[in-house]
């Protein structure tokens, strides 16, 4: 996040305290996390330089500033909103965070100095070729430190192999003198509890940290959620309110910014610990409080000699999984699109920075999303031999096409965005038969919704149907759509007999000419008391 390492702690006291008497998850552990970190520094680098006292105070007010936000959608009741980023986008993006928080971490587990750069690519390329720059001693620690840790967890997650590497190189690190053998350590870190003091904003600065701040917003409250409700389905003792912890997660950033907290949100791995560790209420996460103020006021002295390398390995050990290839081959296989916008957004974040990878990526779901809901499904059904049941004329070939009548299946909502496209393929279908059959059957069985422009575009069909002499049946249209029809007029321009219940009978119609009667009381008890009979 590029704050010192005390501020991890300072995160992980008040914001977690906080969340435990408002949060409605009972396993769900929060505080410093690696793609909220990223996005912070991303962010907060612009307006000052890591690691100093202006960049902390600045990633202190982005906390405060996030926790206002996500109050107000919780009061708002917009917790829905996070629905707007899509799976395909997350993941494309946390890939790309977990590689430009490998690439920071470059300088810790090589033991070179390497200059900030804009671009993650940049500071791979400057590391490739100051390799021969390497201190051996601090790749050793890190490599040997990720290998250990890696197998300790699959041995047993819940071991404390991260705690147990950083007790050890610490110890070989004071008693072997590493430091003087060129080993960065941690140094200084100051003991006790954090001090309350307001954080310093102005205008200028606040809306220069927007960006960031809603990003972080977004980003982190899908992140909190998504875990939260994983406990959820696992556990089946609680239930988890999105808009409740939308109001948890926030007050705990706003109060937790007064005692020098930065950014916090829902971890995946601490609250799989917990949970593991057999955590069943809140509780745990006091208990974890009880601990942080321990290590604040007993065990800084300890910190000291920490080499920076273990550190760089706990993190990479950490982010390696969030690079989620095997979801990307999933979504190659399943579908196409989604795959696109993924990787489309990897690379977006890793060119162009993370919150203009979020923001391509956004767009671009939201391109296909209007493409394919402009070109929606629309199918002919056929009867099956021997059955009341019609289907998809493509699926089934071989089942029986009439001459007397045509049916179409629309699978969306009629509106200005695919209102051409639907009419221009009914009437597609309808140039194709010869000779021309005596009716149309629409089967709005699927059609959820109706505008304006889907009612001109129904009016506009009908007279061209009328000048052919062919009948416009309606099969199935569900009450709000049939209110709607309703208030328009076309259900009266278009009679009482040609609206019907089931396909069966609008084809029997078709065939005999005669409507049921039950069919003419179930239209007329809809259009004069406007009941919703027929659901």
């Amino acid at each position: 996040m590029g704050v010192p390492p005390i501020y991890g702690l300072y995160a992980c006291l008040v914001p977690l305290l906080i969340y435990s008497f408002f949060g409605t998850s009972r396993q769900l552990s929060i505080g410093p996390v690696a793609v909220t970190a990223i996005l912070v520094m991303s962010g907060v680098s612009e307006l000052a330089t890591p690691f100093t006292e202006e960049f902390v105070e600045l990633a202190i007010l982005a906390g405060l500033l996030i926790g206002v936000v996500q109050i107000l959608m919780g009061l708002l009741q917009m917790g829905f909103l996070v629905n707007l980023i899509s799976q395909p986008v997350i993941s494309g993006f946390i890939s790309a965070a977990a590689i430009i928080i490998i690439a920071s971490q470059l300088k810790g587990g090589l033991g070179i100095i390497i200059p900030d750069f804009k671009h993650t690519h940049q500071t791979i390329w400057y590391a490739i070729t100051h390799i021969t720059e390497v201190n051996w001693l601090t790749l050793g620690i890190c490599i040997s430190s990720i290998l250990i840790i890696s197998l300790l967890k699959k041995w047993k997650r819940s071991f404390p192999g991260a705690l147990m590497m950083l007790v050890l190189t610490t110890l070989l690190t004071y008693f072997f003198n590493l430091k003087s053998k060129g080993v960065a350590i941690i140094e200084d870190v100051p003991s006790g509890l954090p001090s309350f003091g307001i954080p310093t904003m102005n205008y200028e600065t606040i809306m220069t940290l927007i960006p960031t701040v809603l990003t972080v917003t977004f980003i982190g409250y899908v992140g909190s959620i998504g875990i939260a409700k994983s406990m959820e389905m696992k556990n089946r003792d609680h239930i988890v309110r999105p808009n409740q912890e939308l109001f948890a997660l926030g007050i705990s950033k706003i109060i937790g910014a007064f005692f020098l907290a930065v950014p916090s949100s829902g971890s995946y791995s601490r609250t799989a610990i917990n949970d593991e560790a057999g955590a069943k209420t809140v509780v745990s996460s006091i208990m974890a409080v009880v601990m942080v103020i321990c290590s604040l006021l007993f065990l800084t002295s300890f910190f000291y000699y920490i080499p920076k390398a273990v550190l760089a390995a706990i993190i990479l050990v950490s982010v390696l999984g969030l690079i989620n290839y095997e979801e990307a081959k999933y979504l190659f296989k399943l579908r196409r699109r989604d795959f696109v916008v993924m990787i489309i957004t990897f690379f977006g974040t890793l060119i162009f920075g993370v919150e203009n990878g979020i923001f391509i990526g956004v767009i671009l779901s939201f391109v296909f999303l209007q493409y394919y809901s402009a070109r929606p499904h629309i199918a002919e059904l056929v009867n099956i031999p021997g059955t009341e049941y019609y289907r998809n004329i493509n699926r089934f070939p071989d089942a029986i096409q009439s001459t007397e009548y045509l049916i179409i299946r629309f699978d969306n909502q009629l509106y200005f965005g695919n209102s051409s496209y639907f009419k221009d393929t009914i009437l597609g279908y309808i140039s194709k038969r010869k000779p021309l059959p005596k009716f149309l059957i629409l089967d709005n069985t699927n059609m959820h919704d109706i505008d304006s422009t889907g009612l001109h575009v129904l009016e506009d069909i009908k007279q061209y149907l009328d000048n052919l002499n062919i009948g416009l049946l309606m099969v199935g249209t569900i009450g709000p759509v049939r209110d709607f029809l309703k208030r328009s007029g076309f259900t009266d321009t278009l009679g009482i007999s040609h609206h019907y219940l089931t396909i069966t009978d609008a084809v029997d119609y078709a065939e005999n000419r005669k409507a049921h009667t039950d069919i003419h009381e179930a239209a007329i008890q809809f259009n004069q008391k406007r009941r919703s009979f027929l659901d």
